[in-house]
């Protein structure tokens, strides 16, 4: 255990190396604390901080940094946030996509590093459904999200139906399948396609299978935004591995997704600081996250990418109000 001494060292060496990005001596230290210590108690002190694993001395300096233990410390037990006021920002609620895309870019624009939205699973339930006859035995399937998504798939049938079939195959499923989940749609085309019309159980199934590829292909989809910020970070400009490292993984979205998804269903804002475990398996990064909602359900993530001398008070405050925005955005766009 850490006395208040070391604690209060500890966190003006964290809080003055995030200013500053530069190592931390025992003078500086000294006049950061407000402590009225020798210089040779302060060393004294670092050397136990140091021993502890909670900051290390690079080679090139006779000062301390953090390391992701003390990083961790920090956040846990020292950092106090303020609730302040980040200046009146909306999402508008006209459409889902946009709202999560907008996120992003709110993420970004006022952490100064990158912003990362999961967005929600889209339903399998559509509110409308048409068919267009593009040329022979090749047809355009329009399909409507209860959220208003609009999603468009071009199909081809083993039979040329003229554009009178399509429109009575679109009313019948538009009056009695709407609302349903695709898979229930499934379920009661199988019992009924034998007193259906063949041109109709057709272009339905169809339909059926034309939602479900739209569907498997837009799960989870990851929205970025702000990647060439990292290029500012004095963290990662001084070294092109580091950012090469970043940026292969704002490439790999599978990898991002699972970073983010260690959210869960838990409530409230999370930092996972790269270097302490698996979840961030780079050492430069850290992930500040919360879940969004809608009408009081967890439906997806969003979070902050950037170096781990960040200012994890001012990230909690972004991310925070974020994920608030985008619950009200979603939970009102009906």
């Amino acid at each position: 255990m850490l006395d208040d001494r070391a604690k209060l060292l500890l966190k003006a060496l964290v809080e003055r190396y995030i200013a500053d990005g530069q190592p931390v001596g025992s003078r500086t230290l000294s006049r950061a604390s407000g402590l009225e210590l020798s210089p040779a108690t302060i060393r004294n002190v670092m050397s136990d901080l140091e021993e502890l694993g909670l900051i290390a001395s690079p080679h090139t300096s006779a000062g301390r940094i953090p390391t992701a233990r003390g990083y961790r410390l920090f956040v846990d037990t020292m950092l106090t946030v303020q609730r302040g006021h980040l200046g009146d920002h909306r999402l508008a609620s006209d459409q889902p996509q946009k709202v999560i895309s907008n996120a992003a870019n709110l993420l970004s624009n006022l952490s100064q590093f990158v912003g990362v939205v999961i967005a929600p699973k889209r339903t399998s339930v559509f509110r409308h459904i048409e068919f267009l006859r593009l040329s022979q035995r090749r047809l355009l399937v329009i399909i409507v999200s209860p959220e208003g998504d609009v999603q468009n798939r071009v199909i081809f049938t083993e039979v040329d139906f003229s554009q009178a079939h399509l429109v009575e195959a679109a009313n019948y499923l538009n009056a009695n399948y709407v609302g349903l989940t695709i898979e229930q749609v499934h379920e009661r085309l199988k019992n009924e396609v034998d007193s259906l019309r063949v041109e109709i159980a057709s272009l339905m199934n169809a339909a059926v299978a034309a939602n479900t590829e739209v569907l498997s292909e837009t799960q989870d989809e990851v929205v970025i935004s702000g990647e060439r910020n990292l290029l500012a970070v004095s963290d990662f400009s001084h070294d092109m591995g580091h950012l090469r490292r970043a940026f292969d993984l704002f490439e790999q979205k599978a990898q991002l997704m699972r970073l983010l998804d260690v959210t869960g269903q838990a409530e409230g804002v999370r930092i996972f600081i790269g270097g302490e475990s698996q979840v961030v398996p780079f050492e430069d990064l850290s992930i500040v996250t919360a879940p969004y909602e809608v009408d009081g359900q967890v439906v997806g993530k969003l979070g902050v990418v950037g170096p781990t001398r960040m200012a994890y008070d001012r990230m909690i405050q972004i991310v925070d109000i974020t994920s608030k925005l985008v619950s009200n955005a979603l939970s009102h766009h009906k």
